[in-house]
């Protein structure tokens, strides 16, 4: 597999020691490109930067998850459930928790949009542990399956 497939094809299927070698390249490049804005001392450029490799890791991110899917034999729909819904709870759980804390008149009582937000806040960290353990822990598949040849065949 070439790197280019690696980090940003969507075929194919991803065993556990790749995904894990993914999040260090994520976590050095992160390193790199934050020492990079640094060194460039400038808000705007380095919000281009900043924005560009955004866009770069979401896109290898999608891609490496999808392939790692594809290793457990479930399709990339799954990232709507290990991704988005997370996304959309936790935002809305931040929004009725600020919410809630600056309408009620008790600092000591966050009222009922608090509890609401934390609610959804924990729902969202339950769906993310299952995503961890789902993409990170578990081993794919044993043998081919319908989005390939198992990578571990003949390794192990």
């Amino acid at each position: 597999m070439s790197w280019g497939h690696y980090l940003f094809g969507f075929s194919g299927r991803l065993n556990r020691a790749k995904y894990w070698l993914w999040i260090l390249i994520y976590f050095i490049a992160v390193a790199v490109v934050t020492a990079i804005i640094y060194a460039i001392n400038s808000p705007m450029a380095g919000g281009i930067v900043q924005l560009v490799f955004s866009i770069v890791a979401l896109i290898s991110s999608l891609a490496v998850m999808t392939k790692r899917l594809h290793d457990r034999n479930k399709s990339a729909w799954w990232l709507l459930i290990f991704v988005f819904i997370p996304s959309i709870l936790l935002g809305a759980g931040i929004v009725a928790s600020v919410y809630g804390a600056l309408m009620t008149d008790d600092s000591s009582n966050l009222g009922t949009l608090g509890l609401i937000g934390g609610a959804l806040t924990l729902v969202a960290s339950a769906i993310l542990i299952w995503a961890f353990v789902e993409l990170a822990c578990l081993r794919g598949t044993i043998g081919p399956n319908r989005y390939g040849p198992d990578p571990l065949e003949g390794k192990i």
